[in-house]
């Protein structure tokens, strides 16, 4: 072979088949190393930068003052009383006793609606799109 350098002799393709396996495993091993360093320098650095913004970001803040204690007096507290606006459901009760009955296949007559909670609706956006589009393309 010419007088190349061990990393010019993986340059050439048509050299890379004329190297024995020894060789070829040196260069992976090399190929390897240098991969891994390049990786953890970068790391390192990325650790350097999120510690020095870590540092800057945190001088930013004023550390909270506490308040000289002052001469605490018992206030007793007062019940909060809510008031919760009823509204006349009977149309909604109406309505669901109607779907219960029909999904049981009995009278509406057998059922007492004694307790309606709502559920919040916790459908991502993209769900309740997906639904609609769906059941617009039935029709």
């Amino acid at each position: 072979m010419e007088n190349l350098s061990f990393l010019e002799r993986f340059a050439d393709p048509q050299i890379l088949q004329t190297m024995t396996i020894g060789e070829k495993l040196m260069g992976a091993l090399i190929v390897t190393v240098l991969g891994m360093g390049v990786t953890f320098i970068v790391l390192s650095i990325l650790w350097g930068a999120i510690a020095v913004m870590t540092r800057v970001f945190k001088q930013g803040q004023q550390p909270v003052k506490e308040k000289p204690a002052v001469a605490q007096t018992k206030v007793e507290a007062q019940p909060v009383v809510e008031t919760v606006e009823e509204e006349d459901d009977e149309e909604l009760i109406a309505v669901i006793t109607a779907a219960v009955a029909a999904s049981l296949q009995t009278s509406i007559h057998n059922i007492y609606v004694r307790n309606i909670v709502r559920v919040p609706d916790m459908t991502p956006v993209w769900g309740k799109t997906a639904r609609l589009d769906q059941m617009n393309s039935r029709f």
